[in-house]
C-alpha cells in the first residue's frame, strides 16, 4: 500500500527520537517501508516508465538529471527509490540477490506500473538488476546497466581472464574482513586515521580526470562519511549489501538467456575504458557471452560517467528508441590492461 505522508502528519506522527519521514512510502508484504520519489512527466501521461536504482553508499536522491524537453519528448515517468536499508527505507535482514528483484517486483505493483517497465542500475545497484534478469525477466520493458560491479566468483568468468587482476585479491579480502571481523571493520573505518571519502574523492586512485571534474559538481558520497559510519545501521546496510553483492549467487549471470526472446529490446551495459574500479575487460566477455547484450563503451569514462553531461541522454536514447552513438562504440584496437594476462580484444573470443 503505498503511503503519502502530509505537512501534519509529519508533525503529531513522529517522536522526537524518530525523524520523520519526508517521502512517501509503500508498505511491502513483509512489513517493511520503501521510500521513493516521482519525477518526470506524470505517470499516467507517461509513454515509458523507468526505475532507477542506485548504487553503494547512494539513495533515491542521487543526481540523474535529464533535459526537461527529452522527458517531454519521450515521456518519461521516474521512479527513484531508497533500496532497503538506504536513506528512508527499512532494512531487510534477509536480504539476498532475489529479494532486491523482488522489492522492485513490488514496488512497481503497488504503485502501478503496469506489467511492464524499465530498470536502469548504476554501480553495485547493477545485481539487482542482474536479479531482475533472472527472477522477473517478464516485466522488463528495457535494461540497462552503467559501470555494473563484477563478481568474481561467477564460475564462467575464465581464470586467465582475472588471474592478474590486481582488484580481485582486494575484493575477497575485504569480503572475509567484512563478513568475519564486522566489528574491526567497524571500528578501522570510523577512526581518524582512516581515509575518509573526502580524502579519497580528491585523489586520483579510485577515479579518473572526469571523474574528478564530475565530482565537482556532485554530493560524492555522503553515506560514506565517518560520522555517518558511526551509526551502526547504516554500517550495517552498507554491510550487507557489500557481502550479498559479493557473495556466492544461486545463478550465474552468463547462463542467463535474453528477456527479449524476439528480440524487441536488448540489454545495455555502459562501462567507462578508464574505469579504476571495475575493469571493462570483464564488461567485454560478458558482451561476447551474452549477444543479447548491447555494449557501449566511453573511451575516456571512469566510475563516475552516468554523472557526465551527455551520457544520461544517450544512455535513455538507447534504451528507449535504440539509438547507438558511434562515440561509445569498444574500439577493437584499444589493447587490455597490463595487469590482464589477455592482450587483444579479439582474443575474448577465444577465453570467453
Amino acid at each position: 500500500m503505498a503511503t503519502q505522508l502530509l505537512p501534519a502528519q509529519l508533525e503529531t506522527d513522529s517522536s522526537p527520537e524518530d525523524p520523520p519521514l519526508v517521502s512517501p512510502t509503500v508498505k511491502l508484504s513483509d512489513g517493511r517501508h520503501i521510500a521513493y520519489r516521482e519525477r518526470g512527466v506524470p505517470k499516467a501521461k507517461s509513454n515509458c516508465k523507468i526505475i532507477i536504482v542506485h548504487g553503494f553508499g547512494s539513495s533515491k536522491d542521487m543526481n540523474f538529471q535529464v533535459p526537461q524537453e527529452l522527458i517531454e519528448e519521450l515521456g518519461i515517468y521516474f521512479l527513484l527509490y531508497d533500496r532497503a536499508g538506504y536513506g528512508e527505507s527499512d532494512p531487510n535482514p534477509k536480504r539476498s540477490v532475489k529479494s532486491e528483484a523482488l522489492d522492485i517486483q513490488e514496488l512497481a505493483d503497488q504503485l502501478q506500473l503496469g506489467p511492464k517497465f524499465y530498470v536502469i542500475g548504476v554501480s553495485m545497484g547493477s545485481y539487482p538488476i542482474w536479479s531482475c534478469l533472472k527472477y522477473i525477466p517478464e516485466r522488463l520493458a528495457g535494461v540497462a546497466m552503467v559501470v555494473p560491479v563484477i563478481n568474481y566468483r561467477w564460475p564462467s568468468f575464465p581464470d586467465s581472464l582475472t588471474r592478474e587482476d590486481y582488484r580481485r585479491p582486494l575484493v575477497k579480502l575485504l569480503y572475509w574482513v567484512a563478513k568475519y571481523t564486522p566489528g574491526l571493520l567497524h571500528w578501522s573505518v570510523t577512526r581518524k586515521w582512516f581515509p575518509s571519502p573526502s580524502v579519497m574523492e580528491e585523489k586520483p586512485v579510485f577515479f579518473n580526470k572526469r571523474d574528478m571534474e564530475a565530482l565537482k559538481k556532485t554530493e560524492g558520497f555522503p553515506m560514506l562519511t565517518k560520522e555517518r559510519l558511526r551509526e551502526r545501521s547504516v554500517f550495517n546496510t552498507l554491510r550487507n549489501d557489500f557481502l550479498v553483492c559479493y557473495g556466492d549467487w544461486d545463478f550465474d549471470p552468463m547462463e542467463l538467456t535474453s528477456p527479449f526472446p524476439q528480440n524487441q529490446n536488448c540489454v545495455h551495459i555502459w562501462q567507462g575504458y578508464e574505469d579504476k574500479i571495475v575493469p571493462f575487460e570483464l564488461q567485454r566477455c560478458i558482451s561476447k557471452r551474452l549477444p543479447w547484450i548491447q555494449y557501449h563503451e566511453v573511451a575516456d569514462g571512469g566510475h563516475l560517467l552516468v554523472h557526465y553531461n551527455g551520457l544520461r541522454e544517450a544512455i535513455l536514447r538507447a534504451i528507449l528508441l535504440g539509438e547507438e552513438h558511434h562515440l561509445y562504440r569498444p574500439s577493437a584496437d584499444k589493447k587490455l590492461s597490463p595487469k590482464l594476462s589477455i592482450v587483444s580484444f579479439h582474443s575474448l573470443d577465444i577465453v570467453c
